[in-house]
């Protein structure tokens, strides 16, 4: 059959094959099939970009190139930077004439959107484009750079229109319809996204576009906080939900109980609340566990302090109106506005009456766990991942309005934000304030040692008067009891050498007293820790050791003692600046004048 009455085939396209492979790459992400955008690859079309692949315009539609050659990837990557814009109301539908954005507006909100890209992949990154952006949103970008009159050279060109401008506002011609939300439409498409992305990590459904399974309450309780409360969702996400019966009867747990090690919610399965009831159960557990409250226990009992952390919760909660309070649960309104610690001296004079109260673990014991009653997970830092999702939470439940917060919680959740100074960092501090370092004076008395290389101009010479390394110093009283810890000794003397060094403190006066004082004299600071013999181990006496030093006439009066005990010890009277130096946990006999540092 001859061939010239065929129908000529038509051959393939390999750039709009791509391009399809790359279309279809971004429709399969849940969030980014939210916006119902219109795809343009014309040639005929005047929006569509002369460089680069994709310009975005205010009407949902995403113009192609035409003919550029790109792979799937690059063009999945593209697609979805524009319709970010959309979702980030960079280009929002309008009618009406309209104003275009200029460069630097144009240049901060491709910035934010690649941002946002780097943690949400979709296709991949271009290879020209930077590894960080600045931070802040858009605007505050944008004004700091139009403030500046200068945009930095790696963010002018960060679109995907090349030179050309890849966001563009057009008046809204569907004048019967409202214009969309493109804003609102993404909004709910990523919460979708990430309810599903956090049923998968539970078990609770199979793929991600499979139906769910039928939730339990509580599991609907904690995707309800993931989804739609962002105050405690960081939280949720990471918490883990056991329940299991027979574990609640075997550790009497009644209704639930947190370990905040584990990151894990222990729940009873038999018992049987309203969805609004379990969301109150939940973020009391949650906020327990965010806010430390097993650690901030110290020395107080720690039922009665669990007790007072309830009442304080729940007031909270009350407040917040976050689901509704199960019957039952400890809640007193004349108790609004006191902390944790205030409480618990309220209540710790009726001892008998609070022993039986219930939390939600039961009468008389405390729902706040001080170990997994499971297998232990994964080791990670939890206190930053508590501190962390407490802090972003706040800072999305503040910027989205959801409501008002009680003023206590938020002082609770900003001093998380900055937790205190490690003990070793803070005498660090005590040594920089009360320790001076021996300062060189020059004179020409002594030639300095660049004289001999311009030997017409005299240079003076810098030296330590002896009388200034004399006063640079400082003492310590040292408890060698039978009752020490040598750990706590060899932190102690170690820190205290590398921070005396560090100020060139060239020696200390050491004494060390148990039943007696035994005076070492000034000790190098090099030999503090390594080659110092500890003498005694009677009795812990240090008051007659502080007096020594009191006495010593080559001591100097405006020097400063560092006192290592256990703190069991007798009473101490110290007349100049000093501070301690305890194990965590330890307690002094008396009422300390001096900074106390408590060793971990």
């Amino acid at each position: 059959m001859s061939s010239r009455g065929a129908k000529t085939k038509k051959k393939p396209d390999p750039a709009a094959e791509d391009c399809a492979k790359g279309v279809q790459l971004v429709w399969a992400n849940p969030a980014l099939a939210a916006i119902e955008a219109d795809l343009c690859r014309r040639e005929d079309c005047s929006a569509s970009p002369r460089q680069g692949l994709v310009r975005i315009d205010s009407g949902g539609r995403v113009h192609l190139h035409p003919t550029r050659r790109a792979e799937p990837d690059e063009w999945a990557w593209a697609i979805a930077h524009g319709l970010i814009h959309l979702g980030f109301g960079h280009v929002p539908a309008a009618k009406g004439e309209r104003v275009q954005p200029d460069r630097y507006d144009l240049a901060a909100r491709c910035a934010v959107v690649n941002r946002f890209l780097l943690t949400f992949p979709v296709g991949r990154t271009p290879d020209d484009l930077p590894a960080s952006y600045p931070d802040g949103d858009e605007e505050r970008i944008a004004a700091r750079w139009r403030r500046d009159e200068h945009i930095p050279a790696r963010y002018e060109r960060c679109g995907t229109a090349g030179t050309e401008p890849d966001q563009l506002l057009v008046p809204w011609t569907g004048y019967l319809q409202k214009p969309p939300d493109w804003q609102l439409a993404f909004a709910h498409g990523l919460t979708r996204t990430m309810a599903t992305a956090m049923d998968l990590a539970g078990g609770r459904r199979d793929s991600m576009t499979g139906g769910p399974t039928r939730l339990r309450p509580w599991e609907r309780a904690l995707s309800w906080f993931v989804s739609s409360y962002p105050l405690l969702g960081g939280i949720a996400a990471g918490i883990t939900l056991v329940a299991d019966a027979e574990l609640a009867r075997a550790h009497g747990i009644a209704v639930a109980a947190v370990n905040a090690e584990a990151g894990e919610i222990y729940v009873n399965p038999l018992r049987t609340f309203e969805d609004e009831e379990w969301r109150f159960i939940l973020a009391h557990e949650m906020l327990h566990a965010a806010l430390h409250h097993g650690d901030r226990c110290g020395t107080r009992d720690p039922y009665l302090f669990n007790v007072a952390c309830d009442y304080v919760i729940n007031g909270w909660l009350a407040e917040m109106q976050v689901g509704t309070m199960p019957d039952g649960l400890l809640h007193d309104p004349q108790l609004a506005g006191l902390s944790a610690e205030e409480v618990y001296d309220r209540i710790a004079g009726d001892l008998r009456r609070m022993r039986r109260l219930a939390t939600l673990r039961g009468k008389g014991l405390g729902d706040v766990l001080g170990a997994p009653l499971g297998p232990p997970g994964a080791p990670v830092d939890l206190d930053e991942f508590y501190r962390r999702g407490l802090v972003r939470g706040l800072d999305l439940h503040q910027g989205q309005e959801r409501g008002f917060l009680p003023g206590g919680l938020v002082e609770e959740i900003r001093a998380l934000s900055h937790p205190p100074l490690p003990w070793d960092a803070r005498l660090a501090r005590w040594f920089d304030e009360f320790v001076p370092s021996p300062q060189p004076v020059r004179s020409y008395a002594r030639p300095s040692r660049r004289q001999s290389a311009t030997p017409d101009i005299p240079r003076a010479g810098r030296y330590f008067p002896p009388e200034e390394i004399a006063r640079c110093t400082f003492g310590v009283v040292l408890d060698t009891s039978g009752s020490m810890d040598r750990t706590l000794l060899g932190k102690a003397l170690g820190a205290i050498a590398s921070y005396a060094e560090a100020r060139d403190v060239p020696a200390a006066r050491v004494v060390f007293c148990d039943a007696a004082p035994h005076d070492a004299g000034y000790v190098p600071v090099t030999e503090i820790a390594g080659r110092v013999r500890v003498h005694g181990r009677g009795g812990t006496v240090l008051q007659p050791g502080i007096d020594l030093l009191h006495r010593a006439d080559d001591f100097p009066p405006g020097a400063p003692v560092l006192v290592i005990t256990d703190g069991w010890c007798d009473v101490l009277r110290v007349r100049r600046e000093h501070a301690y130096l305890i194990p965590q946990g330890g307690r002094l006999p008396f009422t300390p004048r001096g900074p106390v540092f408590r060793v971990r």
